[in-house]
């Protein structure tokens, strides 16, 4: 491999020819050879958009010359326009800071940036102002926040408007509810369909919610938060740029001690991620419950046949979507607490658990997002409804009594159930047989269509 010699206050290192790094982020590479994992795409673009915004910002407050400022806005841009990200080839497992990766983006934005009469310096051009220790935590608050306002809520609301499609067509579809998997008294289908539709839209609520913190950055505090070689005036130039830039509302973070040390911000939408995971592992394991079978369990609803699912049994479908959806919940359940952990490990300054938070946090919001579409297209808009499958278990179930209740009370009506179970026979032969209520009140008293609610709409 062909190299050329570059220089940093180390001393000279050999880089790879056609590299557009430098040396510290050889040396990275060099040293940090562990796992696979590279930093998110949604990271760089985030770290290459603070480069352009503080270049922005330090031009409006006369600390960098209007040529070099363009240059640097320039390279910035090329990197987003091409995305380029094989010239980030540092792994998450690096320093604690990001230091090596906010290297990394200032030596390939200084080599675009320079030309024949234009030096433009790493640290003194690209990285005036800035600190990593700023930097990257900017940078994955950005991230965060463009990922989910742009892709995890616009992938909730689809699945939300699809099981809307869901409940309009099963308004009057009644079936057995059930608790602790057991009969329980009737539902419409729309009611049940209601149950997840209305736990996606608090996920989309909370989520909302708490990119308010997310939205606060840390830029400005440079190395420990006292914000030493930057100014003020930056700050409000910075933000005001990156608005500008992106139509999103940040703000600085008022504390740069606490920007700098505490990722608070980052757990609470780690938190709101872990508990939309847990709305869709609840939903998923729902679905594959009613869909089981198709002879032997419930098969209450028929899925989608995407793919064979039995490399042994013929004509066997399984619920893959369900499945795939409920491994990435546990994944993201998994991220969640590394990132509980990894914040609580802000030691005095600086938290250093950086590149493992902003990985741990962009993979759950990019596994969900997928997952959601993934769901939506291939499982919710092909599920089929079995209504007679669902009127032959209405009709079977033993919980109907509960009609009784207000007329025989509670303990004949439990009479009334454990015999018809124990002989086999219906509710209404066993209510008859004891008594307790003619066959004209039995007709008129249990009826699955009055236990479902005084307005059913009022469930939709």
């Amino acid at each position: 491999m062909k190299t050329r010699t570059e220089y940093d206050s180390m001393g000279p290192i050999e880089v790879p020819k056609e590299a557009w790094w430098g040396a510290q982020t050889e040396r990275s590479r060099q040293n940090f050879k562990i796992g696979g994992e590279k930093m998110p795409p949604e990271l760089l673009r985030a770290l290459v958009l603070v480069k352009k915004m503080a270049a922005v910002a330090n031009q409006r407050t006369g600390k960098l010359a209007a040529e070099k400022a363009l240059a640097i806005q320039h390279a910035a841009d090329l990197l987003l326009k091409g995305e380029n990200w094989n010239e980030f080839p540092l792994v998450v497992w690096q320093t604690g800071s990001g230091t090596q990766s906010n290297m990394n983006a200032n030596e390939v934005i200084a080599h675009l940036a320079s030309q024949k009469d234009l030096t433009v310096h790493p640290n003194d051009d690209v990285n005036m102002s800035q600190s990593s220790n700023d930097v990257f935590p900017t940078a994955l608050h950005i991230a965060g926040t463009f990922a989910v306002e742009r892709t995890l809520l616009p992938a909730i609301h689809e699945m939300v408007s699809v099981l809307k499609e869901l409940e309009e067509k099963n308004q009057h579809v009644i079936k057995i509810g059930r608790t602790h998997l057991q009969d329980a008294t009737p539902v419409t289908f729309a009611q049940e369909v209601s149950g997840w539709r209305s736990a996606l839209e608090h996920n989309a609520t909370m989520l909302a919610n708490s990119l308010t913190e997310l939205r606060q950055l840390a830029i400005g505090g440079t190395a420990v938060g006292t914000g030493l070689n930057a100014s003020k005036a930056y700050e409000r130039a910075f933000i005001e740029a990156l608005n500008e830039e992106t139509g999103i509302q940040f703000s600085g973070e008022t504390n740069k001690f606490h920007a700098l040390a505490n990722r608070d911000a980052v757990v609470y939408v780690s938190g709101a991620l872990k508990a939309l995971a847990a709305n869709c592992m609840k939903m998923a394991n729902d679905i594959r419950w009613l869909a089981s079978g198709p002879r032997s369990g419930l098969g209450e609803i028929t899925l989608p046949a995407n793919e064979p699912g039995s490399s042994i049994m013929p004509g066997k479908i399984n619920p893959t979507q369900c499945e795939a959806l409920a491994m990435v919940a546990v994944q993201v359940m998994g991220n969640d607490t590394a990132i509980g952990v990894a914040a609580s490990q802000g030691n005095f300054e600086l938290n250093v658990y950086l590149p493992l938070i902003a990985f741990d946090l962009l993979q759950s919001i990019r596994l969900l997002t997928d997952a959601l579409h993934s769901f939506s297209d291939k499982c919710l808009k092909g599920l089929v409804v079995n209504e007679d499958r669902m009127a032959d278990l209405l009709e079977q179930s033993l919980m109907l009594v509960t009609a009784l209740n207000t007329h025989i009370g509670y303990d004949k009506g439990a009479e009334i159930a454990k015999k018809a179970f124990n002989e086999g026979t219906t509710l209404k032969d066993s209510a008859l047989s004891l008594g307790y209520v003619t066959e004209e009140e039995y007709e008129n008293w249990v009826r699955p269509e009055k236990m479902i609610g005084e307005n059913v709409d009022d469930y939709l």
